[in-house]
């Protein structure tokens, strides 16, 4: 096996290669559905019918001439780096960031991915006693972040790649408006594109988590709900009106000290959360909402946002 052959007609770097090979080793991968198979998982995914008919253009059958010997070594391996961590909590790159516009097989090499992986967590969840619905509405993220790629132009994907490795690892689950990613003592809150963060909403998805994780993993102690979040950044509440519901997100947390170092950069997170892209000019920017006026006179005042993080006892 020649890693540095592999890179370079992969067009990436070398490292990148090396570290896929040392962390998937001899393990095992796990097959694809069968592509007769593949369009109601997509459905149950919740793909839509445009990225699923991407996805079918370019599976990867045996004779496709899409896929190269180095691609399908990187499928293959990228399986297993994911599957060996099976349960593990920890933010996790499935392998490098791929030139997506060389075809579907580049574009959505990490789907594929991901596809392999989904009995993979089933039997996960099955083991921990996860009821079934609990199970796709936890995988169906994959769709909805496909849908977000598209719509942001194929600029959301390089954090969602890695992001969506938790779900196949059995470590995020969407209870009710939340999002719950349990590790290091405390589960840590997420807040999908779904709908208003009311009070109700969240204190409902809370109460589930509450009564979900003890039942599923009586092993495991959690003691806190953590976020790490611009929405937990104080400055907003300078835009804000005081009973928003993120200003009442917001107040259930007891912050950590600001580190600026700390988190993803908090300016390119908004833009990809509120506004869908990372390249529209400022005062291109839709300002239809509050908090879209808010963003960008904030970062048109010089200013920046700040990635916090509290927590709140469970």
């Amino acid at each position: 096996m020649d890693l540095d052959a592999i890179a370079a007609r992969l067009g990436v770097p070398v490292e990148d290669v090396e570290r896929v090979h040392q962390l998937a080793g001899d393990r095992p991968s796990a097959p694809l559905p069968a592509r007769a198979d593949a369009p109601v998982i997509l459905d149950r995914l919740a793909v839509r019918p445009d990225d699923a008919a991407e996805i079918m253009a370019g599976w990867p059958d045996p004779d496709s001439p899409l896929w190269t010997p180095e691609l399908r070594w990187l499928l293959d391996r990228s399986i297993a780096l994911v599957r060996a961590d099976l349960g593990g909590h920890g933010w996790l790159s499935p392998g490098p960031e791929l030139p997506r516009e060389r075809g579907p097989a580049w574009q959505h090499l990490y789907v594929y991915a991901y596809l392999a992986l989904v009995d993979v967590a089933r039997g996960y969840h099955r083991d921990h006693g996860i009821p079934d619905a609990v199970s796709w509405l936890s995988l169906a993220d994959l769709g909805r972040n496909l849908a977000i790629d598209r719509r942001m132009r194929r600029e959301g994907w390089p954090v969602m790649q890695s992001w969506l490795t938790l779900h196949v690892r059995g470590s995020v689950y969407e209870l009710g408006r939340l999002q719950h990613h349990p590790g290091d003592g405390a589960i840590g809150l997420h807040v999908p594109d779904t709908g208003p963060l009311t009070p109700e909403a969240v204190a409902a998805s809370l109460d589930d988590a509450r009564a979900f994780f003890p039942r599923h993993f009586p092993d495991e102690a959690y003691t806190a709900f953590s976020c790490g979040s611009w929405l937990l950044d104080p400055q907003l509440r300078e835009y804000l009106p005081e009973g928003s519901n993120i200003a009442r997100f917001q107040q259930m947390f007891e912050l950590d000290p600001y580190q600026e170092q700390d988190g993803p950069d908090a300016d390119v997170e908004v833009l990809r959360f509120v506004f869908r892209t990372l390249s529209t000019p400022l005062d291109q920017l839709p300002r239809r909402t509050v908090l879209q006026r808010a963003i960008v006179d904030h970062l048109r005042a010089g200013r920046h946002w700040h990635w916090r993080h509290g927590r709140f006892p469970i």
